[in-house]
């Protein structure tokens, strides 16, 4: 038999025996046979078809591994050529976040949000300012009613006694005091 000829299958009962194809095998018990219980055939699939499976399952792993170190390598090029250029994975955090961040605004619902707390904004300012001015009106017309002057000229005759003439180092005149003060006494 010629190299080109024998089964490189792996997954072949006949792998590495360089087994002329004339020769027989029947006698030697293959795992994985038709009569074998750990491998059983599913049902309406013949031995060829499974046999068949096996071989494109065997090529299609062997393409995925394949394709991971092809990935694997594209990745490290890729941090390579990212470090070369001085971006770090914190700056493209940086700029995801500053391109979300765009894209928020930029969207309907943002804009519907924004658009509606400015309104209530504006009224809860108006609200504010009107009740401000109601109680600083309210305030206004106590402070000249009859029953708060009463009250602060009572607390300004209890000053004068607690603090007596001389409050805050200066001469203070009571309305029923008729002595003058000096304000330089001799020693």
């Amino acid at each position: 038999m010629d190299p080109a000829s024998q089964d490189i299958n792996l997954n072949s009962p006949n792998k590495g025996l360089g087994v002329d194809q004339s020769d027989s095998l029947s006698d030697v018990p293959v795992e994985g046979a038709v009569g074998n219980s750990a491998n059983p055939l599913p049902p309406g699939l013949t031995e060829e078809e499974a046999e068949e499976l096996r071989i494109e399952l065997s090529k299609v792993e062997e393409e995925i591994n394949t394709l991971r170190q092809v990935l694997s390598a594209k990745e490290r090029h890729a941090t390579e050529l990212k470090r070369k250029l001085g971006l770090s994975p914190l700056n493209e955090l940086k700029q995801n976040l500053t391109k979300s961040w765009q894209d928020v605004q930029t969207s309907n619902a943002y804009k519907k949000t924004q658009e509606t707390l400015s309104q209530a904004g504006q009224k809860t300012t108006a609200a504010i300012s009107t009740v401000g001015t109601a109680i600083t009106r309210r305030l206004g017309d106590m402070r000249n009613s009859a029953t708060f002057k009463s009250f602060e000229d009572k607390v300004g005759n209890l000053k004068y006694k607690v603090v007596g003439p001389k409050g805050n180092g200066e001469a203070v005149s009571s309305p029923t005091d008729t002595t003058p003060t000096q304000e330089n006494p001799p020693f």
